[in-house]
């Protein structure tokens, strides 16, 4: 009878080598392409994360904006459909951040923009902030004799019907822009990159598309616009929240709009409160890009910056959620 049958080998406790086993020692192994171009350590890449959102926001853009028509554009009409493009824009940007955060299994407060603070303090003071700011940059071009505060256009019911229409337009275009280039975009290429990088990436976006956009502007108002995307940037730093730069965007175009009744971007809006006037070199009026166009947008930008940083400075590591 076979020997080995009889007396088989006993275990001794200790890991056989590969020559005992004559297992043969595997060959270092790399991962397939498709995993290096689609999915890193975490998952999938943020340059698809960010194309996937922007993806989602488009198409649902595209469905919902189809149904403006549906809102009679007779008379005033154009200013609803103008609205509930801006709400479609909203929606678009919000939606599929709402998707990606089940996706990636975190919370959507994680993007900077918690739900429960719409009304909150931070909003609030940004209100505040925008008007006093805008109104200094106003005072400035007046002092130069280069802007009329002219004198009230609207009377009664309609300073308050327009005042209102206007101030929920601009909390919609603030939402959108803030939420699309600070928001979910922001957090996940900071991820990759880190976050002064991104910001001053999607900052530089920001202003390009403000001067490929708008009819009237200049690389000024565009170079405004970037700087004060940077400044949004630094709130969210410090603050960990965008309803600062939300509050602060909206009362600024606000108060150009309708306060001042100035052009912003190139635009000058129906249903403003005064007819004011600009009589003077483009560079300290703006021209008819306005106050955003001229040169001393950037002393403004620079007080407010100083100031925000006196008034709320870091505490510790900086409160922002976005790392």
């Amino acid at each position: 009878m076979d020997e080995a049958r009889i007396n088989p080998p006993q275990e001794t406790g200790r890991p056989m080598s590969d020559t005992q086993t004559n297992v043969p020692t595997p060959l270092l192994t790399f991962p397939p392409p498709a995993h290096n171009v689609f999915l890193g350590p975490g998952g999938l890449r943020p340059g698809w994360r960010i194309f996937f959102y922007l993806g989602m926001g488009v198409i649902c853009f595209l469905i919902l904006s189809s149904f403006r028509h549906l809102i009679p554009s007779r008379d005033a009409g154009y200013l609803w459909q103008e609205l509930y493009i801006e709400i479609v824009l909203v929606m678009s940007s919000l939606a599929p951040a709402f998707l990606m955060a089940r996706i990636e299994k975190r919370q959507f407060c994680a993007y900077g923009l918690p739900l429960r603070q719409a009304r909150g303090k931070w909003f609030c003071i940004g209100l505040l902030w925008g008007i006093l700011a805008l109104s200094v940059l106003v005072f400035l071009i007046h002092l130069t004799g280069d802007f009329s505060y002219g004198h009230i256009v609207l009377h009664k019911f309609r300073i308050l019907k327009f005042a209102v229409f206007w101030g929920v337009y601009f909390c919609l275009v603030a939402t959108f822009e803030e939420f699309t280039f600070r928001g979910y975009t922001q957090f996940t290429l900071s991820r990759a990159i880190g976050f002064w990088p991104a910001a001053f990436l999607f900052s530089f976006v920001f202003g390009a598309l403000h001067l490929i956009g708008n009819v009237g502007e200049t690389w000024i108002g565009s170079l405004c616009a970037a700087a004060i995307g940077l400044f949004f940037c630094f709130t969210l730093r410090r603050t960990g929240t965008l309803w600062f730069a939300v509050g602060m965007h909206a009362s600024w175009d606000w108060g150009e709009s309708f306060l001042y009744s100035v052009p912003d971007s190139g635009e000058i809006i129906p249903g403003h409160l005064i007819r004011s006037s600009f009589h003077g070199s483009h560079w300290v009026t703006g021209g008819s890009v306005g106050p955003e166009g001229s040169v001393l947008v950037f002393v403004v930008i620079a007080a407010v910056w100083l100031a925000f940083g006196f008034f709320y400075p870091a505490r510790g590591p900086e409160s922002q959620a976005i790392s």
